[in-house]
């Protein structure tokens, strides 16, 4: 594992860190909906004409060919200059790795482009209402229509479903086989009569969640990712980077460590407070070795592993922590403190079951880094391995 960053990485930063000072928007806090979503459009295909999109992919799909160090760095500089962050991030973190490992040729021309500019916004379509970690337990069915596939089912936590072109689907390809059934891996054109997206509302009072419903919508056969039979394979490459790879909770929540130290020492704290803060920061820490540990292997060309469920764990656990001290110190006051902090409270509930449930991250560790046996359910929910090409 390297805790340094090379001379190289340092003068990347400088160039990241100047290209934000002239060119990063100022915060704008009204904006929502549709209307927050194309500003953030816009503003990715500003980053992506500097290069700054993408910087971890080949220079021939409008990355830089440089590392996940790199990626790093650029998230770190957006999240300290408070710059919006890029809104196609399921396709810029999970899709298109995703597709230069599994796709075609084809596949990756006529997707990772027009990704890195925002010209196409991605959802995520896994969960459904009676599988979301247990992905072994999917319901929505593909079948085999000539030149594609039909798929029937209903999807549910799709982020920005609603102004996304593109969804990465699995569905069902047959019925059960032995323990689990076949899946394939689709990548679902969202354009069609066919499907009905509808928006949820959540705790924060946002609507970034949706169902949504498929009743016949179609893939051709040059949309699926692998084999369609085992899209498992493919899907545990998406669920590894999607918890291995989470640079941007390290700075937005040391940021607020620092807020949050800096009230402690313009006011009294109680010793329990203390406490909380001491441990906050210690997690930090922590969290930041992991990630080096993840950025290490992932740039050594070695994959996330099941030790990515150590990482989401970690933070997602760490994060919820950390937004109960801020509204301790906050106290009666966070009513009147404009929102934020209570919004972001709200929100972090969901993270030890978004990206996979807690409990799902300690089977996962269990069995695929501790070697312990597995779980002798009578269902098989293969997914909980999220990656088969080892630890790193």
């Amino acid at each position: 594992m390297d805790l340094h960053f090379s001379p190289a990485q340092d003068a990347f930063r400088s160039e990241v860190r100047a290209w934000l000072a002239e060119h990063a928007p100022a915060p704008e806090t009204l904006m929502a909906g549709r209307e927050l979503v194309e500003r953030q459009r816009a503003w990715q295909a500003e980053l992506a004409s500097a290069g700054l999109v993408a910087v971890h992919w080949p220079s021939a799909f409008g990355g830089r060919d440089l590392g996940w160090t790199e990626a790093f760095i650029v998230q770190e500089e957006l999240a300290l200059a408070r710059a919006p962050e890029i809104v196609n991030r399921v396709a810029v973190n999970l899709v298109g790795p995703t597709l230069l490992e599994h796709g075609t040729a084809e596949q990756r021309a006529r997707h990772l482009h027009r990704i890195v500019t925002a010209q196409d916004l991605w959802c995520q379509l896994f969960s459904e209402p009676e599988a979301g970690s247990d992905l072994g337990s999917l319901r929505t069915k593909a079948t085999r229509v000539p030149g594609g596939w039909r798929v029937s089912g209903q999807k549910v936590w799709a982020s920005n479903a609603q102004y996304s072109g593109f969804g990465v689907l699995l569905a069902r390809t047959a019925e059960r086989e032995r323990a689990r059934a076949p899946i394939g891996y689709f990548l679902l054109d969202m354009d069609q009569p066919e499907i009905d997206v509808r928006p949820l509302r959540q705790l924060t009072g946002e609507s970034e969640f949706n169902e949504v419903f498929l009743d016949g919508a179609f893939v051709p056969d040059d949309s699926v990712v692998g084999d369609p039979a085992n899209g498992w394979a493919v899907m545990r490459t998406t669920l590894g980077y999607e918890r291995a790879t989470s640079p941007r909770q390290l700075i937005v929540h040391s940021i607020l460590m620092q807020v949050l130290l800096d009230e402690a020492r313009r006011a009294r704290v109680d010793p329990v407070t203390r406490q909380q803060l001491a441990r906050g920061y210690t997690e930090l820490l922590i969290y930041r070795l992991h990630l080096y540990r993840v950025l290490s292997a992932l740039d050594a060309g070695r994959g996330p592993g099941a030790t990515s469920s150590v990482v989401k764990l970690f933070w997602s656990e760490m994060a919820q922590r950390m937004h109960e001290t801020s509204l301790r110190m906050l106290g009666p006051a966070a009513a009147l403190s404009g929102g934020k902090r209570e919004r972001d409270y709200l929100y972090y509930r969901a993270c030890t079951i978004f990206a996979g449930t807690s409990e799902i991250q300690r089977t996962t560790i269990a069995e695929q880094v501790l070697g312990l046996p597995r779980d002798p359910s009578p269902r098989d929910p293969s997914p909980r391995d999220p990656s088969p090409r080892g630890a790193p």
